[in-house]
């Protein structure tokens, strides 16, 4: 039985800034499992996206693509999917401004179609971008990704068009991360710890961005990375150092978890 768990956010968290995970920071994750504490991937990212970061870091739970896909010890317990003609939906009202849409699943990803911030977000995330306009039509999906570049005008204007519909999170500067409504971090993170029947031990989270937000609803203890923006720090119970500085090391000594 597990005396605790601990969530991770990967980028600008677990993720250095080559997004590699630290060897301090695997010898850390080693130690929880040691103290018998769960260590769980909690990311915006698909399961495709971090199957070497498992590997690497030792952690085979995870919760992914912003709670939309869930897995215990490496098996999946749940994929929330998205409805073909919600996908449609969304799609035909990205195209009326060019706007590219993105595809996930847990196996891959494809884009409607590609341009210069496509091309540029894909570079940074070092992944080969394929451009089919119809996979969701017969493949399932349970996450997209709508580059939205002007944040403050359209995350408000598609959060009204789709309420009820799709939950949004914006990922970074260049678009919104788009599930089905009501599912979060925070869902992905409830189900999980139901499931393992360690809904009342205690909980830990780790987070730096806003798609963390939900994450650290879920958690009893949230712990915001020192590089964290100001809304993640508001919310924390402790702030850490930065990612670049044994954030998540420092943050396991100060409670004691390691």
């Amino acid at each position: 039985m597990y005396k605790a768990v601990v969530f991770f956010d990967l980028d600008g968290t677990l993720f250095d800034n080559d997004k590699r995970v630290t060897q301090a920071s695997i010898k850390a994750i080693a130690q929880l499992k040691a103290n018998h504490i769960l260590p769980v991937i909690a990311t915006g990212r698909s399961l495709f996206e971090i199957t070497g970061t498992l590997e690497q870091s030792g952690i085979d739970s995870c919760v992914c693509a912003d709670g939309s896909y869930i897995q215990v010890a490496g098996r999946a317990l749940h994929t929330e999917y998205l409805k073909t003609s919600d996908v449609k939906a969304i799609t035909a009202y990205a195209q009326q401004d060019n706007l590219p849409v993105s595809y996930y699943n847990p196996n891959g990803f494809v884009v409607s179609h590609t341009n210069k911030l496509v091309r540029e977000n894909y570079r940074e995330l070092k992944e080969t971008v394929n451009v089919d306009a119809g996979a969701y039509l017969t493949t399932k999906m349970n996450m997209l990704f709508v580059f939205t570049p002007e944040r403050d005008k359209q995350d408000d204007v598609y959060r009204e068009k789709f309420h009820g519909t799709f939950s949004f999170y914006r990922n970074n500067f260049r678009g919104l991360d788009v599930v089905k409504y009501g599912v979060s971090k925070r869902s992905g993170i409830e189900n999980l710890l139901n499931h393992t029947g360690l809904a009342d031990v205690p909980t830990y989270g780790f987070g730096d961005f806003y798609n963390d937000l939900p994450m650290f609803d879920a958690v009893k203890t949230p712990i915001a990375m020192g590089n964290a923006v100001p809304e993640m720090k508001a919310k924390a119970a402790w702030v850490t150092t930065s990612n670049l500085q044994n954030g998540i090391v420092n943050g396991l000594k100060h409670y004691n978890l390691i």
